[in-house]
Order: C-alpha cells, then structure tokens, then sequence
C-alpha cells in the first residue's frame, strides 16, 4: 500500500467516520478517490490533512466539512449535480461515485483544463465539465437535484435556487460576516426554498464570493 493509499485509509477512519460521517456510499466514494491526484502540486504531501488548503482562488474543502456538507445535503444515484468552483476536479470526482451524472463548474479556463485531466484519468466519465460564471450557475442544463458550492460564500447568488429541481439540495457554507461561516442546506418544496444550518464550518471563501465591502464616507 502506497503512503497516500494510508493516508487516505486514515482519513476515512480517523476524520470522517470519527466525524460522524456514517453513509456507506459517502464514506466510499472517498475512500475511492486520489485526492492527491486533484492537488496542485505543491499541496499533494498535505492532500489528506484535516484542514482547508486554498489554492488559486478555490478551495479544497477539509475533508469532514466536504463530507459531513454532503452527508446532509444526501446525494443519491439518481441526482443531476452541480457542482459549483469545482478548481482541479476532486469534489465532482466524489459526487460522480455517487450521484447520476454532476456538472462541474469553473469560471477558470485554466483550472477547468486541468480538470478534465484528472477526472479522465480517474475514470469519472459521468462528470462534464463546464466553463462559466460560477454566480450563474449553468441554467442551460438545469435544472438539478444538488447543487454544491465548494468553498464558502457571503450569501447564494439568487440564480442558484432558481436552478433547483422541485425536492432538489443547494449544500453551501455562509458566511455572511467575518466569524464561523454556517453549513447550510437549502431545500425546495412546492416552488419555496427554505434552509436551515446543520453545523458551523470555518471554510474560506471562493473568489468572489467575499462579503461586499461598504464604504463610509
């Protein structure tokens, strides 16, 4: 067993499942996935650490608040995913183990690229990866069971919801200010979207997703 395969074998047991992290698929789906292999270089050797990395204005999610995020959020085998600021792939590699087929979505042509490398090596054939602006979300192919953004946002851009299929998740961590942000599920029944926070995430945020600043005169 290669150092990373331990590695990621402890992450599985000693992160996520003493996380709370309990759904088989979930737990699988990342015990499956390289994430070294989604890395940029420089943070390969701290891939399985139990911390946020930032790299070129995304985020790879610690790996409990990506799991325990998910876990709520309860995507299935026959959702239609988008996954919003996808960076290097590995977060739609994840959901591509479980869900039906996931958009992933960069506004970054160069990430976006590289994407597309390491989710073909990893075999994840059901994961198209789209360019755009990530407020936008993708509405030419919504609408989706499970939307997720990765990284956190001062608040969902309004388009989001609007992309929601009826019964369909939008998983994201708000932070609205500059404390614990929240992980929040956002759930639409009947035409109406409602939310309700599950637990308190510290995630930085995506790129342009930061709290407006206001200026005093």
């Amino acid at each position: 067993m290669s150092e990373y395969a331990v590695q990621r074998a402890n992450m599985v047991e000693c992160q996520l499942r003493a996380g709370r992290v309990s759904d088989p698929a979930l737990l699988d789906a990342m015990g499956g996935i390289a994430r070294e292999d989604f890395a940029p270089m420089a943070l390969k050797p701290v891939a399985y650490v139990d911390e946020d990395l930032p790299f070129e204005g995304r985020v790879m999610v610690e790996p409990m608040v990506f799991a325990r995020l998910l876990q709520f959020a309860g995507p299935g085998p026959e959702d239609y995913v988008l996954d919003i600021g996808a960076g290097l792939g590995y977060s739609s590699a994840v959901l591509g183990r479980i869900a039906s087929a996931v958009v992933a979505l960069e506004s970054d042509g160069g990430l976006a690229e590289r994407a597309r490398k390491a989710l073909a090596a990893a075999g994840s054939d059901n994961v198209l990866v789209v360019e755009g602006p990530l407020e936008a979300g993708y509405p030419q192919e919504a609408p989706f069971n499970l939307i997720v953004i990765q990284g956190a946002v001062a608040s969902v851009p309004p388009a989001l919801p609007d992309q929601l299929a009826e019964g369909g998740r939008l998983a994201a961590v708000v932070r609205s200010g500059g404390g614990l942000g929240r992980a929040t599920i956002f759930s639409k029944r009947g035409g109406v979207v409602s939310s309700r926070a599950v637990f308190d995430a510290g995630t930085p945020y995506v790129a342009g997703f930061e709290p407006r600043q206001e200026f005093v005169f």
